[in-house]
Order: structure tokens, then C-alpha cells, then sequence
């Protein structure tokens, strides 16, 4: 596995891969001394650096994430999010055709491992509220105004 580290606005993400894609994205506190990285880790590290200096809202990278059928198809049907929208829940449930299952969505939401390339930080409350997210609240909220600007 590649590991490669990058220093962004909100914090520092670590970026895991193999040959046959990126596995996973994920805000991190530290980083070991040692580094590996490959072509597709500075290829993510590329594409995210252009996403936060506002020059790039879709990804082109091929993902390995690893989980269950449902989780894989609730991060799919959050990669069709649109950049700079926001959906509930209950919306993902019912693209996914599982129109009761909006609590097992934000169960498979809070487990993606593909930060901001599958963007879970788009998903709100039905009230439109900010609900949770991995990397925090904080995070979440820079994101969206990110993606509002």
C-alpha cells in the first residue's frame, strides 16, 4: 500500500493506494516520518490541491474503496451529488432505493474512507441542518461554503 500525506486548509489528509486504486482519504492529527507514495497518490494529492484552490469540482480517480454492497452503493449514489448541492439522508435512501433505510445511509456515510472525493460533507438534515461528519462540523461547514464560493 502507498501512503502520502497532504497539507490542506483544514487539515492534513492522508492518502492511502494500490495498483488497482485509491482505498482511502481520510483527515489525520499526525504523519510517521516515512512516506511512500506512488503515481495515483500524487495524482490525488494533484487533484485535491486543485479542488481547494477552487479549480477542480469532480475527481478522476480510480477508487478501491473497501465495504459492504449497501455502503458501496450509498458512496456511489454520493458521488452523483452535484458539487456545490446538498442532499438529506432520505434523498440517498430513495436514489438507492431504499426509501426506509435513511438511518442505515448515514451509518454508511460516516464510514466512507474517501473524504471529499466522495463527497459525504454534501449531505445535510432534512431540517437542513449540518449533521455529522467524520472530520467535524468544522470541516464539513468549510467545505460547503468551499463549494458555495
Amino acid at each position: 500500500m502507498n501512503i502520502d500525506f497532504l497539507q490542506t486548509p483544514i487539515g492534513k489528509l492522508e492518502i492511502k493506494a494500490s495498483e488497482t486504486g485509491v482505498h482511502s482519504i481520510l483527515f489525520v492529527d499526525s504523519q510517521p516520518e516515512k512516506v511512500s507514495p506512488s503515481n495515483l497518490t500524487d495524482e490525488a494529492c494533484r487533484q485535491l490541491n486543485e479542488y481547494f484552490n477552487g479549480k477542480r469540482r469532480t475527481f478522476d480517480l480510480p477508487l478501491a474503496a473497501k465495504g459492504t454492497d449497501f455502503q458501496q452503493r450509498v458512496w456511489q449514489a454520493l458521488s452523483t451529488i452535484p458539487f456545490g448541492d446538498t442532499v438529506s439522508y432520505a434523498y440517498i435512501a430513495n436514489a438507492i432505493g431504499k426509501p426506509a433505510a435513511a438511518r442505515a445511509v448515514g451509518a454508511a456515510n460516516g464510514k466512507n474512507p474517501l473524504s471529499i472525493v466522495v463527497p459525504c460533507h454534501r449531505i445535510i438534515g432534512a431540517n437542513g441542518n449540518l449533521t455529522g461528519y467524520a472530520g467535524g462540523l468544522e470541516r464539513k461547514a468549510y467545505l460547503l461554503n468551499l463549494e458555495q464560493a
